[in-house]
């Protein structure tokens, strides 16, 4: 059975308040009829001051889906960990965890965009540094016990519901985030397929004497939209898939490796080059892949043909997994 998941960053570059809001309302009517029909986690995601409206603020946005749902997990990959502040962060996804009874799920990575840290005053020469306090501070804070932070006695409550505490994972693609991940024996959550690093990280466990896991992307895990008609589909709204594809690699550098990176230039090319690609449910079934990452909402796509797409994967693909 193929781990489910169910994207939702919510861009949409011509968006207004109005437009935006239904985008929205639709993202959590998406979840709840995702959690009836057993897709197994829904998935967002952080950026900060993008001209499309990418999703800046993922623990809102989860908390209103564990508001909404009944069993599914809730993954928020990644977050930017340097830019929250510590203590308050332990707060929030405590409530979290608590209102979720253990479904949210939160890899903590420290992004790549030197913008983003300018416009929150954080120094990006110190996100190491900034890193290493958030996950240390979450770790002690978790416990509920009085602890010292930046030289004074500090205490956060309430405890979360997850013991000893809620799902955290250590993301990037970098050796120094699989040592931080070792060292403080957190699981691991590499950015792209690198078996190379996750050696690196076993190897560091062993040197600290902690115990973790690595949650690795497959070595193609393509972002899927599922139709009845891939040729109409591509036709019509192949330009949303560009625009999200081309938007995230002008952010991406030569040294970032992701699951998802994407040189395209035209909608032929994306289609080509197969980091989106749209299915027909029999081909989705055929994939035989260890996780189908449904994105039906991708670039502004239109609601109505999000619900397609999702609809499809539930009625058309899921029971054809399970049976």
């Amino acid at each position: 059975m193929a781990f489910t998941v169910a994207r939702f960053n919510l861009v949409d570059p011509d968006a207004t308040p109005e437009t935006l809001a239904a985008r929205y309302r639709a993202a959590l009517e998406m979840a709840a009829y995702a959690d009836d029909r057993g897709i197994d986690t829904i998935q967002t995601e952080e950026h900060h001051g993008a001209g499309n409206n990418w999703l800046p603020s993922p623990f809102v946005f989860a908390g209103a889906v564990l508001g909404s749902t009944r069993r599914v997990a809730v993954t928020v990959s990644a977050i930017i960990g340097p830019l929250y502040d510590p203590l308050r962060l332990a707060e929030d996804i405590a409530v979290l965890d608590l209102i979720g009874k253990g479904r949210l799920v939160t890899v903590a990575g420290i992004g790549y965009r030197p913008e983003e840290y300018e416009a929150h005053g954080v120094d990006w020469g110190r996100r190491g540094k900034l890193q290493d306090l958030l996950l240390e501070t979450l770790l002690k804070a978790w416990t509920g016990e009085p602890f010292t932070y930046q030289g004074r006695t500090v205490r956060v409550t309430p405890r979360p519901y997850t013991q000893p505490h809620p799902l955290l994972l250590v993301g990037g693609s970098s050796q120094a985030a699989a040592r931080r991940a070792a060292r403080l024996g957190l699981p691991f959550f590499p950015s792209a397929h690198l078996p190379e690093l996750e050696a690196y990280y076993q190897e560091r466990l062993a040197e600290y004497g902690t115990e973790g896991w690595t949650m690795m992307p497959a070595e193609k895990t393509p972002l899927l939209h599922v139709s009845e008609d891939p040729d109409r589909t591509w036709a019509e709204y192949g330009k949303h898939f560009l625009h999200e594809a081309q938007m995230y690699a002008s952010w991406q550098s030569k040294d970032i490796r992701s699951a998802v990176k994407s040189t395209a230039t035209t909608v032929d090319e994306l289609r080509a080059e197969g980091v989106y690609r749209i299915v027909t449910p029999d081909e989705c079934v055929a994939l035989g892949a260890e996780s189908l990452v449904l994105h039906p909402l991708c670039g502004g796509m239109p609601v109505d043909e999000g619900w397609r797409s999702l609809q499809l994967l539930c009625e058309h693909v899921l029971p054809r997994l399970t049976g």
